[in-house]
């Protein structure tokens, strides 16, 4: 990937216009990667995300002993047919993707062999208990290397026999997934019950429809408990031959916003009525703030309303990526904007809701952080200021947001943006004066 500055200073910008084809849903990227790499037979996944988050699921696939090959046509991937069989231990560093540390944790656990799991610093300080205990439950040998509850992980996997489980849900539905995406591999399959409310309902709605696709079904009782069924009843991962991954609706929401704000008329192409991420939902909230919005099967536009934006009291929890883009779009809407239900900010890769209110008063604006909140009340005149990113991906691509307000805004360590990604600052060259 190419190199990035220190810095990028934007604007003060005037204008949004275009249409911008969004990149490959990262979520739906490294999903696809761990049921095809699972599964029987050969799957071309098409349109996948090209980042670090990816590279780090495919470089632990590779040392797993899947068989990846890129051709014209996407990435080749030749299933194992069941649980991975790599002959030799082996150290797999993943980086800061927790879409690829905790399904990989469970998936390991019930796959022969011995592994650890490593990441950045950031990593280790992101929790990764409940999904230990509800594995460890199981009869799953996995040992903390440094800290109680967070990785780096060391895992002797063998097989497992699976069957009732529960795991907290108020976390991470990232502890859902890795259960639900590694179940076919347990030999009587597993019944999820979840204790507590479930955050971020539509990323667990997207793992099944990525399971689905690739001929695993789950039984569910709403969102308190899943069944799916194991090696003894005949289940597993078969290869749909080719699998086309959505763009990517958590990147749609910083060109909608930007089309709310400063339109002109912004169009994304790849995520629409059609999708299964939860995240197409941003587009409501713009609506309901005053966009104008129109919507087709695999695009929506956004524009600015006749009375622009207005502040809006909001629970956001099922939408929390996104989410971060309302708190820069707030920057431009008339009072109050207070967004809710995002606790699990707090354990991201950064703590979310502390940088992203620090970052916001830089700029002028008024915020106030509660647990699992945060509330912004624009300022009358946007400050130039620097913004920190903390090696967040999503810090650097809000605040670009802010150059609509009038000042110029300096975005340090731009090449964060590689997680998920890389051409950002590309496409939004592209569709702002």
């Amino acid at each position: 990937m190419a190199a990035f500055p220190s810095k990028i200073v934007l604007g003060p910008l005037r204008k949004a216009d275009g249409t911008v084809r969004l990149p490959g849903s990262k979520s739906l990227s490294n999903r696809a990667l761990l049921a095809a790499a699972l599964g029987e037979g050969k799957t071309v996944l098409k349109n996948l995300l090209r980042s670090d988050d990816t590279a780090r699921m495919l470089e632990a696939l590779s040392a797993l002993g899947v068989g990846i090959e890129e051709g014209p046509d996407g990435i080749s991937v030749a299933g194992t047919g069941g649980a991975f069989r790599s002959g030799s231990p082996a150290v797999l560093d993943l980086g800061n993707a927790g879409t690829a540390m905790r399904p990989l944790c469970a998936a390991l656990a019930a796959s022969p062999g011995d592994w650890t799991l490593v990441g950045e610093k950031r990593m280790e300080e992101r929790p990764i208990r409940d999904q230990v205990d509800a594995l460890r439950s199981l009869g799953a040998e996995i040992s903390y290397l440094k800290n109680e509850g967070f990785p780096p992980l060391r895992i002797h996997g063998r097989p497992l026999e699976g069957g009732a489980v529960r795991v907290k849900g108020n976390t991470s539905s990232q502890f859902l997934t890795a259960l639900l995406l590694s179940a076919p591999l347990f030999g009587r399959g597993l019944e999820i019950g979840i204790d507590g409310e479930l955050v971020s309902r539509p990323y667990v709605d997207m793992t099944l429809a990525v399971m689905e696709k690739f001929g695993v079904a789950a039984e569910r009782d709403g969102y308190a408990r899943f069944r799916v069924r194991g090696k003894a009843d005949g289940a597993g991962y078969r290869s749909p031959g080719e699998y086309f991954v959505e763009g990517d609706a958590s990147a749609a929401s910083y060109f909608l916003a930007a089309g709310a704000i400063a339109g002109g008329r912004i169009r994304v192409e790849g995520a629409g009525l059609e999708s299964v991420q939860g995240d197409v939902a941003f587009a409501d909230v713009l609506e309901k703030m005053g966009a104008e919005i129109r919507r087709g099967g695999s695009w929506i536009e956004a524009a600015p309303g006749p009375d622009g934006l207005r502040g809006a009291d909001l629970d956001l929890n099922a939408i929390p990526d996104a989410a971060m883009t309302l708190a820069t779009t707030a920057l431009f809407a008339k009072g109050r904007t207070t967004i809710r239900g995002i606790g699990n900010w707090r354990v991201k890769e950064t703590d979310r809701i502390a940088a992203m209110a620090a970052e916001l008063r830089k700029l002028g604006a008024e915020a106030e952080e509660g647990p699992d909140y945060l509330s912004v009340l624009p300022p009358e005149r946007i400050r130039p200021a620097e913004i920190a990113t903390y090696n967040d991906h999503r810090m650097a691509m809000c605040f670009a947001l802010a150059a609509f307000g009038g000042a110029p805004v300096t975005i340090l360590d731009p090449g964060c943006v590689t997680k998920t990604f890389p051409e950002f600052f590309e496409r939004f060259a592209e569709i702002v004066a």
